[in-house]
């Protein structure tokens, strides 16, 4: 009885495991092809269309502001506030900060509460991208997959430029560009450090903390981000080419003897 007790429980748990498996596969296999990020921008995100159907479910009108901006016409100020607010070691780390992890774990188990956000940039532009608010654990999976997948496929620099044209900043208001104009009446490539600072503090809700009319909480935060921007190196500009090397010479031939 009891073999063949144990020998149900082995089948359940191979035919477990294999649902598991194939559910795994099919998720990973469905996961959108970030690999077209490199040259393409993307028109839109999860987000700016999960807040186009919370208006349109509410019965209100929705604007969306974006207005994408190279790489090179953002503030370094703003690049650095970034950097130093939300994951300072952006480009230490191939996707996931374990020692965040860590400690943010630890964090909560010291509190009793619950766990402190340790997202990375990449992970949060992989949720921004594709996915949703939810914290179930099935979407937190698949944004691992995605952050790895965009880690493999672009560079540092790029999605840095994606992230900072893409994250939400206000009500309708996604990307630098249009946070820089909405805000402070200028171009993202003519912020200030006290400006970029306070963007950057927006950053861990912005729907909450606007620069428009900054929170005690937000104010704190420009201090804090302002007062450790000069710790952070944002990744430079795209090297030129190395110069072509000089072509190697070619000894001329010896004269020809003179005629006998």
């Amino acid at each position: 009885m009891a073999r063949r007790s144990r020998f149900a429980w082995s089948r359940w748990l191979v035919g477990a495991l294999g649902v598991g498996f194939a559910y795994l596969a099919w998720m990973y296999l469905t996961l959108p092809d970030v690999r077209v990020l490199a040259t393409t921008n993307p028109e839109t995100t999860a987000f700016i269309e999960i807040r186009r159907d919370e208006a349109h479910d509410a019965g209100k009108s929705f604007t969306l502001r974006r207005r994408w901006v190279p790489y090179n016409r953002i503030s370094n100020h703003l690049k650095r506030a970034v950097i130093v607010a939300e994951d300072s070691a952006f480009f230490e780390h191939e996707g996931l900060d374990y020692q965040q992890i860590r400690e943010s774990i630890e964090d909560s188990l010291e509190e009793g509460g619950a766990m402190r956000g340790a997202s990375t940039i990449t992970q949060q532009l992989a949720k921004n991208l594709y996915l949703s608010e939810s914290r179930n654990p099935t979407r937190k999976l698949k944004e691992l997959i995605i952050t790895r997948r965009l880690e493999t496929a672009l560079s540092k620099r790029r999605i840095f430029e994606i992230y900072l044209n893409s994250i939400e900043w206000g009500d309708g208001i996604f990307g630098c560009e249009a946070a820089a104009r909405a805000y402070f009446g200028k171009s993202a490539a003519d912020l200030g450090p006290a400006e970029a600072a306070m963007l950057a503090g927006a950053i861990i809700n912005p729907r909450v903390h606007s620069p428009a009319k900054p929170t005690r909480r937000l104010l704190r935060r420009q201090q804090i981000i302002l007062g450790r921007m000069g710790r952070a190196t944002p990744p430079a500009e795209a090297p030129a080419p190395a110069p072509a090397a000089p072509a190697p010479a070619v000894a001329a031939p010896p004269p020809a003897p003179p005629p006998s």
